[in-house]
């Protein structure tokens, strides 16, 4: 099986840059409007972001949701406005003050992002505003994993609305965070870990 399927927008913006041997051994991509003739069975988990069509997704919401019911794994990133994901509330934009209410706080020290300064999530370039900027309500049970600053919770894994996994980040895609020379290139190949670790819970049962 391989790890992840990307579920591509084509969109400029949604595009990932996939090496052969991701393509051979890990990752596959698909766009977006033929998810309804693909065989998901080979994957352990879909990433989508919000470039995609969220009204094409809204009228195959049968489709992700019978995944996530195989015991498997979604990763939505960006600002969901339409209830294609179970138990997912639509996007909410934070009111700012200052630029520090974009800052990024790390207090459950997560192995997605161990390793991963704070403030290289918060700025680029000297800029606060990019990794997220506002929050999706969390479901009941779930686990908070990132916040903005002020307890704004802008990441986090919810193992109660499904019999899967649902990982909620309202900000950038998280799987393009690969750069080598700043803390945040761990985000890519730690997720990528976390995956795999996520899948064998859940096929043994364990949430």
């Amino acid at each position: 099986m391989k790890t992840v399927l990307f579920i591509q927008s084509g969109a400029v913006f949604g595009e990932h840059r996939l090496t052969r041997e991701e393509l051979q051994h890990t990752v596959s991509e698909i766009d977006v409007y033929d998810l309804k003739d693909i065989d998901l069975s080979p994957y352990k988990s879909v990433a989508i972001d919000s470039f995609v069509d969220q009204r094409y997704l809204m009228e195959h919401r049968n489709i992700i949701e019978q995944f996530l019911n195989q015991r498997k794994i979604v990763i939505f990133s960006g600002n969901l406005y339409l209830s294609w994901l179970p138990g997912v509330s639509n996007f909410v934009a934070r009111k700012v003050q200052t630029h520090r209410d974009y800052e990024v706080e790390n207090k459950l020290q997560h192995p997605i992002f161990s390793g991963v300064e704070p403030d290289h999530m918060t700025y680029k370039r000297g800029v606060s505003g990019f990794f997220a900027r506002g929050h999706h309500p969390v479901p009941d049970g779930a686990e908070v994993i990132l916040t903005l600053r002020g307890d704004i919770p802008i990441t986090y894994i919810d193992r109660v609305s499904t019999k899967g996994t649902i990982l909620v980040h309202a900000g950038n895609d998280l799987f393009k965070y690969n750069d080598p020379d700043c803390t945040t290139g761990r985000i890519k190949p730690q997720l990528m870990e976390w995956v795999e670790r996520e899948y064998v819970s859940l096929q043994e049962g364990h949430k």
